[in-house]
């Protein structure tokens, strides 16, 4: 806890109300009262997930007014679609999601990381597998299916481990929990599940991690969501990009510094389910206060994997690919 205090401090020092680099305040609120977006309400998109609890939260705790920002925040599970043709300006979402559409020419650029964990491969906890290699020529559940998030995080398991997740590994698409039950029935061996609905399998000793973005030392600093704003909102109005961008930091810095609270506030405002233990066990799981530089290292880190798996042109060199996607706004490290 002390860490995590330490790190909302420094974190507060960095993302306060400061104005554009290069700027005064008086210059960028004269510059911002040009763009189109000024003072026109804001749509922010919101899957409801505590993953994205930060959204919900600068708007609980008026981290967006406190910007000059009017919001309205749309609960919404088609974000790739929503953010790229506009019908909302910003959104927050998993890396494995979002970039490989950015890439291929969903208008959205990422300003900063949102926080690391989330998911895990989850086994029976009875079953004779221990890592990996023993899902060889197995079947493994990915809920939201092929090409998804899910599949795209477990394919990055299996390669770290030297295995090849298009030949070696077999795929099945089916709801978390239907995963679990057709783990128990023998059909299938493993699946990956948000962490927060596998916990309480976790706890009651049905399930059992053998790979995670949360707690393996190889991923558990990575950061697993992204904030995106729309392109053509985001070229047209830099000032505002910053506001939003910062009042997401202040979110982070506040959940940091006031984590049961933030759970019971997002409970509260029915932006997350679940009881209050449970979701306040994930929420310390996960980290707010990752810097730009490791997300960055991130995105470097998947373009080069997904590249290996051929979701990503190999031949395209990372660096642009970076330029094109990736701006973080207000340089936190």
């Amino acid at each position: 806890m002390k860490n995590r205090i330490l790190m909302g401090t420094l974190l507060a020092l960095a993302v306060c109300a400061a104005p554009a680099p290069g700027m005064t305040k008086e210059e960028e609120d004269a510059a911002w009262k040009k763009e189109p977006a000024y003072g026109r309400v804001i749509n922010v998109g919101y899957n409801g997930g505590l993953c994205l609890g930060t959204l919900g939260i600068a708007d609980i705790k008026g981290f967006y007014a406190e910007e000059g920002l009017k919001v309205n925040v749309v609960r919404m599970t088609n974000d790739v679609d929503a953010i790229g043709t506009g019908k909302v300006d910003v959104v927050g979402g998993h890396i494995a999601k979002f970039l490989v559409p950015t890439i291929n020419g969903v208008r959205m650029k990422f300003t900063t990381g949102i926080h690391t964990g989330c998911k895990s491969l989850y086994v029976l906890n009875k079953s004779d597998i221990k890592t990996t290699k023993d899902l060889i020529g197995k079947y493994v559940v990915v809920p939201n299916g092929i090409g998804g998030s899910d599949q795209n995080i477990a394919m990055r398991f299996f390669s770290r481990d030297g295995i090849d997740p298009l030949k070696q590994i077999k795929w099945k698409v089916t709801d978390a929990g239907a995963g679990i039950l057709a783990m128990q029935k023998g059909e299938v061996s493993a699946a990956l599940l948000e962490d927060q609905f596998a916990r309480r399998f976790l706890d009651d000793g049905t399930l059992r991690i053998v790979r995670s973005l949360t707690f393996d030392d190889d991923f558990k600093n990575e950061a697993c969501c992204i904030l995106a704003i729309n392109l053509d909102f985001y070229n047209e109005n830099p000032i505002t990009a910053k506001k939003i961008t910062r009042a997401h930091e202040k979110a982070s810095r506040w959940i940091l510094d006031n984590i049961e609270e933030s759970v019971r506030l997002l409970l509260d405002h029915k932006w997350v389910a679940g009881d209050f233990d449970l979701v306040l066990s994930i929420q310390k799981t996960l980290n707010y206060g990752i810097s730009d530089k490791a997300t960055e290292d991130t995105l470097r880190v998947i373009i080069r994997d997904y590249q290996s798996f051929g979701m990503i042109d190999p031949r395209l060199d990372a660096d642009n690919i970076l330029k094109k996607i990736w701006n973080p706004v207000l340089t936190r490290e």
